[in-house]
């Protein structure tokens, strides 16, 4: 009997234990778990026995799935913004420029590596560090419940146009030009309808994860048939059903897959090369760097009369280095460009700028509360119409969330206490839906200081009502709600009881289990039906 799949599987054991003690201590540090995944890899580098095979499929596949999550929330408007487009082709070949200077003239310092690097091959360098990481970018937007939030949808925005950036350079350097058949994906526009009938019969069991399987996967390989990427395949099926309603119910059917996955590619991160000490000095100078790239993106998007709270936020979204610099500085090694520890070394840079990255985003509301009088310094008089502070009017009740339970609520409060409720929601395109139904939704930021600075000068609120499905994100509004010293009372639904525990010792009014109370409400709804007692008894 052949027993050598026991040694593969207890080699597995240990290598998923060993990301998960990583992980989990790096959550209770505060950091992302992604975070210990990277040092898992690096520690499995010393080993002799890794599959890096293994890893490496499984970051193919976990980069594909998260593309095409990606696409399932592209709104193609979103790109063709002035914001977006403009930003990222001016803010790239600025970073391309300096950085490439700057590298150049770190040649004087006489590291070997920097020694034998030509003025070409420090732009090829730069280029590659001119992305921000789709990956990174996205986990700390869905942690932190944010996806859909103006910065959020500008951070993505900005990653989407890289990435187009990344695979025009891939077939260039490549030498792989699409064939005559990449005329027929054409055809992908009218065959959207049968994507969306499909997806509208399939159900919501395993048969819609399973298709969601059947579109990444298939449409990545589909685009590599015609000679593109297949990444970008998987982005672009993601966006044909972006607009069908249960676009969302893939997304979430999928996020564990995707999470999973991923841990493969940043495992595979760490397991890129060996670590030298002139390796870890050339990677410890260009990680500041990245500051200077967030600082670019700060300016650029004040110049495009986006507030200071949204430009600041974005900016740190983007404020760390790429897994697309990596395959840029892959392909450059491979058409021997630009030294092969370079991979390396951006590998490390990348790695630090994560830990970076993810201490900044972990504070960047209380970056921007504790100091509001000093960002808005920099801010535009004349901003764009859907960065503006909104008003809520006379309302008394603000129900934050209006999901299908938030929309519940709003529409039993309103039931009782008329005009004096209005909902708040941080996606435009359900607040546009809701609108066109009658009810008062407007369109906020639950986690933006300035949101609840105009909200208290009004002193107008004395309920809040949180019913959003991210409890960081609750806990986000909280700490706004206690800056602003708002008084009055505050009620909000949660999934886990350790969840309610933890608001209720905080001092909050009302906190409800939505699983408890959903069914205690259908009780009470089937309470107020006409139905005689001898009938049931």
């Amino acid at each position: 009997m052949d027993l050598g799949w026991v040694a593969i599987a207890v080699g597995d054991v240990a290598w998923i234990s060993l990301a998960f003690v990583l992980g989990f201590l790096a959550k209770k540090a505060g950091l992302p778990p992604l975070v210990g995944f990277l040092v898992a890899g690096f520690i499995l580098n010393t080993q002799d026995n890794v599959d890096t095979e293994l890893f490496q499929k499984l970051a193919d596949i976990g980069i594909t799935l998260l593309l095409f999550t990606v696409g399932l929330k592209i709104n193609i408007k979103n790109l063709l913004q002035p914001q977006v487009w403009a930003v990222t082709v001016a803010h790239m070949s600025i970073t391309i420029l300096l950085f490439g200077f700057a590298l150049y003239g770190l040649t004087l310092l006489g590291i070997s590596h920097l020694l034998l690097m030509d003025f070409n091959s420090s732009l090829v360098i730069a280029f590659a560090l001119s992305f921000s990481s789709t990956v990174f970018a996205v986990k700390v937007l869905e942690d932190k419940g944010e996806l859909k939030s103006l910065h959020g949808r500008l951070a993505i925005g900005i990653l989407i146009m890289q990435d187009i950036a990344a695979v025009i350079f891939l077939a260039i350097s490549s030498n792989k030009w699409p064939t005559l058949w990449a005329f027929s994906l054409l055809l992908l526009i009218p065959f959207k309808f049968i994507l969306h009938w499909i997806l509208q019969n399939v159900g919501r069991g395993e048969l819609l994860i399973l298709y969601g399987f059947i579109l990444a996967l298939g449409g990545a390989e589909i685009f590599e048939l015609v000679g593109m990427k297949g990444d970008l395949g998987a982005l672009i099926f993601g966006m044909l059903i972006a607009t069908h309603p249960k676009s969302d119910d893939i997304a979430k059917g999928m996020m564990g897959f995707k999470d999973l996955f991923l841990l493969g590619f940043f495992i595979s991160i760490g397991l890129s090369g060996n670590i030298t000490v002139e390796i870890l000095i050339i990677a410890c100078i260009i990680t500041p760097l990245i500051m200077i790239k967030s600082a670019m993106f700060f300016a650029l998007f004040l110049h495009y009369k986006l507030r200071s709270r949204t430009s600041l936020l974005a900016s740190l979204n983007l404020a760390n280095y790429s897994e697309f610099g990596l395959i840029v500085a892959a392909i450059a090694t491979g058409n021997n460009w630009i030294e092969t520890d370079w991979l390396i070394i951006i590998a490390i840079a990348m790695s630090f700028s994560f830990v970076i990255a993810a201490i900044i985003n972990t504070k960047a509301n209380l970056i921007f509360s504790n100091n509001k009088s000093y960002w808005r310094n920099f801010q535009n008089k004349t901003r764009l119409i859907d960065d503006k502070p909104i008003d809520i009017g006379k309302a008394t009740i603000l129900v934050i969330g209006t999901g299908t339970l938030g929309t519940g609520a709003y529409d039993t409060m309103k039931k009782t206490y008329g005009d004096k409720v209005i909902g708040v929601d941080i996606d435009p395109i359900v607040v546009n839906d809701l609108c066109a139904t009658g009810r008062n939704i407007v369109l906020g930021d639950p986690s933006d200081a300035d949101f609840w600075d105009r909200i208290q000068e009004s002193h107008s609120i004395k309920l809040v009502m949180l019913t959003l499905p991210k409890f960081n994100t609750v806990l986000t509004v909280l700490e706004q709600l206690k800056l602003v010293e708002y008084s009055g009372q505050i009620a909000a639904t949660t999934k886990y009881p350790e969840q309610a525990l933890q608001l209720a010792d905080m001092g909050i009014m009302t906190v409800a289990n939505i699983y408890t109370e959903a069914g205690s409400g259908f009780a009470n709804h089937v309470q107020t039906l006409s139905i005689k007692k001898q009938d049931i008894y």
